[in-house]
């Protein structure tokens, strides 16, 4: 037996273990080694997407706040508008309002005013007319008060001097 002419037994068993070995690391040593690699590029290489995908992420995050932090502005803005322009018609309304009431009752008063002017005036014709009549009746020496005419003097007197 020399090394041209191998022992045949030897040879099978050999062949048979090299196989075995073969069969176990290429299915359980090799995948686990496949594994562990595709970790690692996982690790490397998948963690460089993930990072690029969680900052586009965070960019379209940020984009879409900033949009509506805008709408919010712009919002705030019309409603600060349309209240400054309810507020101004509101003012004017007041203000038409207090301007009408000031005119009715300066003319309330005004009327209240000729009203009293009428009555004080008749008040003092009368009192002038006693007065004008007790004088005359010292003047005179005689009582006046009874003559139907002292009152029809004293008007024509009085219309007289106003003319």
């Amino acid at each position: 037996m020399g090394p041209l002419e191998p022992n045949v037994p030897e040879l099978i068993l050999g062949l048979i273990v090299f196989f075995l070995l073969f069969a176990v690391l290429g299915k359980v040593i090799l995948p686990r080694i496949e594994r562990t690699l595709a970790e690692r590029h996982d690790k490397t290489d998948g963690g460089l997407v993930r990072a690029e995908a969680a900052r586009a992420e965070a960019e379209r995050i940020r984009d879409e706040f900033q949009a509506e932090l805008s709408a919010a502005r712009h919002e705030a803005a019309a409603i600060r508008q349309t209240a400054a322009e309810e507020g101004a018609a509101l003012i004017a309304a007041l203000r038409a309002e207090g301007l009408q009431q000031r005119e009715q009752l300066v003319a309330e008063v005004h009327v209240q005013l000729a009203a009293d002017k009428v009555l004080a005036e008749a008040e003092l014709r009368e009192d002038v007319i006693k007065v004008a009549t007790e004088l005359a009746s010292r003047v005179v020496g005689e009582p006046l008060t009874d003559l139907p005419s002292t009152r029809a003097i004293a008007e024509e007197y009085r219309n007289r001097a106003t003319v």
